[in-house]
């Protein structure tokens, strides 16, 4: 059963970007691992690429994600596996979301990742109305 909180499918190839635009954050020190620290990121502006996991459970961690990612414009991919995000930030363990603040040697690719999801997300919301 697909999740609420996914607006939207994002194309495998998307999705390998976007992890190593976030292997990339994590080698410069521009990631925030986990909800808390990606929803701050987002409220303080710092946020440039959210990535939230597509298979969280319960769906009230992340469900306020893509909502606040909208009101603050900040562009947002979904990957389909928390365990897969979680091993891009260096971790052993699965993750919900992860906010890039900067990807210095991967800017080219952060920039191609955004575009991408700025073109997916209003797709999304024309298939809601």
């Amino acid at each position: 059963m697909a999740k609420s909180y996914v607006k939207y499918e994002t194309p495998s190839d998307v999705q390998q970007k976007a992890l190593q635009v976030v292997e990339a954050g994590l080698a410069c020190g521009g990631l925030r691992k986990g909800t808390n620290e990606a929803t701050k990121a987002i409220e303080r502006g710092n946020a440039k690429l959210v990535l939230i996991a597509a298979d969280v459970d319960p769906e009230e961690i992340v469900m306020h994600l893509p909502m606040l990612c909208g009101e603050k414009k900040v562009p947002y991919v979904f990957i389909s596996e928390k365990l897969t995000l979680g091993k891009a930030a260096g971790l052993g363990v699965g993750t919900a979301a992860v906010a890039v603040a900067k990807a210095d040697k991967a800017e080219a690719v952060l920039k191609e990742v955004v575009e991408k999801a700025v073109a997916l997300a209003p797709k999304a919301e024309e298939k809601k109305k």
